[in-house]
């Protein structure tokens, strides 16, 4: 296995557990969450000259857990969903 798949795969598995963490917590904010994807993917794009493979594997693995955490915590609460449509 590569370093960048070994740090894609390690910061997803970090990513993921913080987000079910917060997701636990008495202030958690779906709202929030979401935000931070959509500024997450902004960043991901902002491909700096001299960012280098590693750094780019570590968002990589960040947004995965962001797009997997997002799906599970939807399909488990689609009660939220409803309220939070406009």
């Amino acid at each position: 296995m590569s370093i960048e798949q070994e740090v894609l795969e390690r910061e997803y598995e970090l990513m993921l557990t913080h987000l079910e963490i917060r997701s636990e917590g008495k202030h958690f904010s779906l709202e929030d969450i979401e935000q931070e994807f959509a500024h997450l993917l902004v960043y991901q794009g902002q491909d700096w000259v001299g960012r280098g493979e590693i750094k780019n594997a570590e968002i990589q693995g960040h947004v995965y857990a962001y797009q997997v955490f997002l799906k599970r915590y939807k399909d488990a609460h689609p009660e939220l969903l409803s309220t939070a449509q406009h």
